[in-house]
């Protein structure tokens, strides 16, 4: 049977704290009283006590806040009047953004054990730091370099000339060749980086590869999600641009280049030499066709089909991709048929 509990099972989380309400709102760049309180850990709204902090961000949870046991809560000034007796507001501009804060307060990612697994392997060439962790069965082939601070998962594979940057985190399982990482990079179980991409020429005798010579880029901050693939560059290199997040299951084809802090959501898919600006948001499922541009800022609705350029700040659905005015207003014209079909036609006397 499995028991509801608060979150951060201490069998697979680490916890700090308690800490006070002092520290937590310094945290949050706010002003409060009582600082002197202390708090033990986090919980949402329904399952909150006194010692837990918890946080408002949608209002459609709003009725939770009047029930809630928790000792304080982050939301929005909006709702800051509306906390039961004896709860603390924490009124913050964007309480999502601050309870991520005070999570990784309570909850801060496992600091790298520097040392190298006896099972691991480390060719000779390869260049590791000492501040840095390698795990089981590791291998970090000749040529690699592996920076202060980053942890190498379990059974991970760091092909040869490979530069992985500082305080990266490579969980386990990844395979990662023909790449240069930036600093501060995690990348979960199953990714693959660095492949060849799909190319090859097609003549009458069949299909004759074609090198793949580029590398892959990947800024500082990125996140890489759980097995997306990442192709290297063709004739060009593959970049993945700094705080650019990528969900599990994207395939990203050769020399595309993703823009900063744009988010690429589950199986998504990017075909090759497709060039995405800057703060772009491609929805699960979505397609785009190779060679495309898409602008700073566009946004991609879920299980869309993109097939040409999109300017900046253009929002598409549906597949073929279009304006999401002219989908919404084609699935209103739809319905209107379909419920006339369904009325029949009308008869005279």
């Amino acid at each position: 049977m499995v028991i509801a509990a608060k979150p951060g099972d201490a069998r697979f989380f680490t916890r700090t704290g308690p800490h006070s309400l002092a520290a937590i709102a310094a945290l949050l760049g706010v002003e409060v009283g009582q600082g002197d309180l202390m708090f033990s850990g986090i919980a949402p709204l329904q399952s909150a006590g006194p010692e837990d902090i918890s946080f408002l961000d949608n209002k459609r949870y709003a009725a939770l806040l009047a029930e809630t046991t928790a000792g304080a809560v982050i939301l929005h000034p909006d709702f800051a009047d509306k906390v039961p007796p004896g709860c603390i507001a924490l009124a913050v501009a964007e309480p999502y953004v601050g309870w991520a804060k005070v999570s990784a307060l309570f909850f801060p990612y496992p600091e790298p054990r520097p040392a190298v697994h006896a099972t691991a392997v480390v060719e000779p060439g390869a260049r590791v730091a000492p501040e840095a962790e390698i795990g089981p069965g590791a291998v970090i082939a000749a040529g690699a370099v592996i920076g202060a601070g980053s942890s190498i998962g379990p059974l991970c594979y760091i092909g040869p000339g490979v530069v992985v940057g500082q305080d990266c985190r490579i969980h386990a399982q990844v395979t990662i060749s023909h790449a240069i990482l930036g600093d501060r990079i995690t990348i979960y179980p199953g990714a693959r980086i660095g492949q060849d991409g799909f190319g090859f020429a097609i003549s009458k005798a069949g299909f004759t590869p074609v090198p793949q010579l580029g590398r892959v880029l990947i800024g500082d901050g990125a996140e890489i999600g759980a097995n997306a693939a990442i192709d290297r560059g063709s004739a060009q290199d593959t970049v993945i641009g700094p705080g650019v997040h990528i969900d599990n299951l994207v395939q990203i084809g050769h020399n595309v280049n993703i823009g900063a802090n744009s988010v690429i959501i589950a199986q998504a898919g990017i075909s090759g030499s497709t060039q995405i600006g800057p703060g772009v948001m491609v929805a699960a499922q979505s397609g785009l066709a190779g060679h495309l541009t898409i602008g700073a800022g566009v946004r991609i609705g879920a299980q869309a089909g993109v097939m040409q350029d999109l300017a900046a700040g253009a929002e598409v659905l549906g597949s073929p991709a279009r304006s999401a005015k002219i989908f919404f207003r084609e699935v209103v014209t739809l319905r209107k048929l379909a419920q006339s079909g369904r009325k029949g036609p009308k008869t005279g006397n």
